[in-house]
């Protein structure tokens, strides 16, 4: 059962070394092409207009009670989830930059080409598909073993701590961040709410996809 899915799968194309800056072109590629879901699914998401990401949210609320931008806020965030990773033992990687990268490239050609809904049912729709777009892509990246984006490092870090089950982490994870931000003045749609509960079961779903496909 997917949900109960513990640890990063290994398969054929997975870099042996998180510190890898020569992967074989197979690993480079399903990074690539992971993080090109996963920001499909971001974009898809904001097209929707059915709310924003959790950690979207959080950033919303703080920006609501300091004297900074969101996009400000949301780089702090980043920041201090990466030190968070220090008492976790995660380590940056190629995939760390990448996810940044390729990320921001999708959302701006999802906002850009992709037509909002006419109707709210298929806006709904359209959050749904995301959510599976981001945590299939989750998955697909975080097999290449290249180095986490910071949420999902902090994810991992907590499983290998824990050893709950991944899509418990991710879960306890985003339903605690978006709380925060609502709290502090967020705005939370139907969106966000699919998000925060399905997140984690789809990057679990993700991983057990790799893994029975490839092993």
């Amino acid at each position: 059962m997917f949900l109960k899915i513990k640890n990063i799968p290994k398969v054929s194309w997975s870099s042996e070394k998180t510190y890898n800056f020569r992967p074989k072109y197979s690993t480079f590629f399903f990074l690539c092409f992971g993080l090109a879901l996963f920001g499909l699914g971001e974009g898809l998401l904001i097209v929707s207009s059915t709310g924003a990401s959790p950690w979207s949210v959080l950033a919303q609320g703080i920006s609501l009670n300091v004297s900074l931008s969101i996009g400000t806020i949301t780089l702090l965030i980043s920041i201090g989830v990466l030190i968070l990773w220090i008492p976790l033992n995660q380590k940056l990687g190629m995939g760390t930059i990448f996810n940044a990268l390729i990320i921001a490239i999708m959302i701006d050609l999802c906002i850009k080409f992709v037509p909002a809904p006419s109707n709210y049912l298929s806006q709904i729709i359209l959050a749904i598909v995301s959510v599976l777009l981001v945590g299939i892509g989750g998955g697909i990246y975080l097999v290449s073993n290249l180095g986490a984006g910071p949420r999902d490092g902090l994810m991992i870090g907590i499983q290998k701590k824990t050893n709950f089950p991944i899509a418990a982490v991710r879960a306890i994870l985003e339903i605690s961040v978006v709380s925060i931000g609502w709290y502090l003045g967020g705005t939370v749609g139907i969106g966000t709410i699919l998000f925060a509960l399905g997140i984690g079961p789809c990057v679990a779903f993700g991983l057990f996809l790799v893994n029975k496909i490839f092993n």
